[in-house]
């Protein structure tokens, strides 16, 4: 009987080391092995399409950026932080991947700009839906949702700037 158990166990054994020698380092489900790194996709929301980061937080411009330079620092940055990253975001859900770059900040970050916008999160969203940044009036000029195509939304929120409630369909 004890001979039965250790052939048993001898087997388990060599067959978990078979299969894991199988696995190799590929995966059939197409999941990267890596991060997924920054993304920079689309929702639906009350305002139209607009675009979010790869939690699903809404993004914004800034109207006193006229060019891909940011001109938000300091105060304006803690309360508008600049949306950086290492390296260039993926593209999803309609965002043109060639609209996309990053510019150099003037703190040594780089920041993600879209058809020479650059993006920022608001602090008054907590959570991915919230459009509290639509039309907000802040360090000297207005910030807006933007469009895939990089355009600023300048409709106003039906969900209200101070409602903290969502702000997306279909899911978000």
């Amino acid at each position: 009987m004890r001979r039965i158990h250790l052939l048993s166990a001898a087997s388990a054994g060599l067959a978990a080391l078979i299969l894991a020698s199988c696995g190799g380092g590929s995966s059939s489900t197409g999941a990267p092995a890596t991060s997924a790194g920054p993304m920079v996709k689309t929702a639906s929301t009350s305002l139209g399409t607009v675009l979010v980061d790869g939690s699903g937080r809404t993004l914004y411009l800034f109207a006193k950026d006229t060019g891909p330079k940011s001109t938000c620092s300091g105060a304006c940055a803690g309360n508008w932080p600049p949306f950086t990253a290492a390296s260039l975001p993926k593209a999803a859900g309609g965002v043109p991947s060639s609209a996309l770059a990053l510019v150099k900040r003037s703190d040594g970050g780089r920041q993600v700009v879209i058809a020479g916008h650059p993006l920022y999160r608001f602090t008054g969203d907590q959570s991915a839906g919230q459009l509290n940044g639509q039309g907000v009036n802040a360090f000297g000029a207005k910030w807006f949702t933007v469009s895939p195509s990089g355009k600023s939304i300048t409709a106003a929120s039906s969900s209200g700037s101070s409602s903290g409630g969502g702000g997306y369909r279909n899911g978000y």
